[in-house]
């Protein structure tokens, strides 16, 4: 998710404590769900964030913990209805930062990479100043 503040860019990371992680939200495709709807549903379950999809921002690969290969699509979100994040199964704290903030708080390098494609589309005029 991608917000303006005061003319800043800043995205969502959320903390995983299962993992000790600071991520992008992200989850599983449930059967019959499409890519898109999955992206939608799993930030609202994380962050309480009511989103609607903007550029197609791509996908990381990777294996996970129990060491199966992993495929994760990414999506520029913006906010429409902010219904208040609550602490959950699966995150137990979230941030907006702007992009320096998130790039030094991000867990992960792969996290890293999908954040510069993403500043880069907001540059290339993806959402408005």
């Amino acid at each position: 998710m991608v917000r303006r503040v005061r003319g800043r860019l800043e995205v969502v990371l959320v903390h995983r404590p299962a993992r000790v992680d600071w991520t992008f939200p992200k989850g599983k495709l449930d059967e019959g769900e499409t890519l898109e709807e999955c992206a939608l549903r799993e930030v609202h379950e994380e962050t309480g964030l009511v989103c609607r999809l903007g550029t197609f921002l791509g996908h990381t690969e990777y294996r996970d913990r129990k060491d199966r290969q992993k495929v994760v699509a990414y999506w520029m979100m913006t906010v429409e209805n902010d219904n208040g994040f609550a602490v959950n199964d699966e995150v137990d704290e979230l941030r907006w930062l702007d992009v320096a903030g998130a790039l030094a708080l991000l867990s992960y390098e792969r996290d890293g990479e999908l954040l510069a494609a993403l500043a880069a589309s907001v540059d290339a005029g993806a959402i408005a100043s």
